[in-house]
């Protein structure tokens, strides 16, 4: 394989984790086995044929990924401004390549960006503070009220969307709760920004209705995870750890209710508590 081998692979041939071999020591050492280790490649996320950004993701719920990640950086404000999109894939790498509406194109074009980093990073390559804290999205909702043993029922619902997690330990997930309908979707990513943007993708695609719901998050909270969860506009986000002060403050201004340090014993809710009907 060369740095410019462009054989293109099928894309649902792409794995998202690997046997490899392992001495695992607790006190002494065992004999050698075999563990599962999650997939990690570079996504380059296209615009009308021009590169936007490189992520490192696993490859996996591509087409979730490029929409959400579209939404939350603002990129579209609709999923009906993109006109398709496309997953190749090559022995170096994928290109998620969207089709957008010129309205959208022009935008990108007066907000170029150029992003290649660490994992799921969520500031790589900006370069204003602007564009690193924009005025949150409004979330709405302010009639939907959950008793604490739904938020309970939610984040514990979430292992049963994290199948990868199951196999590697080493993964992150997002997903959405729902009283009526349990867990609604989850998505598993290396990265929990990309594990949102694929949750974000993944139901804006489909047309769900966000705003009766719960999204949780296997993750602390920082405010670009709270900037994704406004942008999809769900009322209660509630991770298993505790968030940021900027998140705090960032939750507060979107309208949004939030909730961390999720464990078996409890909770603590930060922001917006009156959604709670303690």
């Amino acid at each position: 394989m060369t740095s410019c081998d462009l054989t293109e692979l099928d894309p649902t041939s792409l794995s998202t984790h690997s046997p490899t071999r392992r001495i695992a020591w607790r006190g002494t050492a065992a004999p050698q086995d075999m563990r599962e280790v999650p997939e990690e490649a570079a996504i380059a996320v296209t615009y009308n044929g021009a590169t936007h950004a490189v992520m490192m993701a696993t490859p996996t719920e591509l087409e979730d990924f490029a929409v959400g990640f579209s939404l939350t950086e603002r990129i579209i404000s609709d999923v009906g401004q993109i006109r398709s999109v496309e997953i190749a894939a090559f022995p170096l790498g994928v290109e998620a390549r969207l089709w957008v509406d010129e309205e959208c194109a022009g935008r990108l074009s007066a907000r170029r960006r150029a992003m290649a980093g660490p994992t799921g990073c969520g500031l790589c390559g900006v370069e204003s503070l602007d564009e690193a804290l924009p005025e949150p999205a409004v979330v709405g909702a302010d009639d939907v009220r959950f008793r604490p043993e739904q938020i309970m029922e939610a984040i514990d619902a979430l292992s049963a969307g994290q199948p990868l997690f199951r196999e590697t330990h080493a993964v992150h997930a997002a997903g959405f709760w729902t009283p009526d309908d349990g867990l609604v979707a989850a998505r598993e990513d290396l990265g929990r920004h990309n594990a949102m943007d694929k949750l974000v993708g993944a139901l804006k695609r489909n047309g769900v209705d966000q705003t009766k719901g719960i999204a949780t998050i296997t993750s602390r909270v920082s405010v670009e995870i709270v900037q994704k969860a406004a942008v999809l506009g769900v009322p209660v986000l509630v991770a298993v750890s505790a968030p940021t002060m900027l998140a705090i403050r960032t939750a507060e201004a979107a309208g949004l209710t939030l909730v961390g340090v999720a464990r078996r014993d409890g909770f603590e809710a930060f922001t917006r508590t009156e959604r709670i009907t303690f």
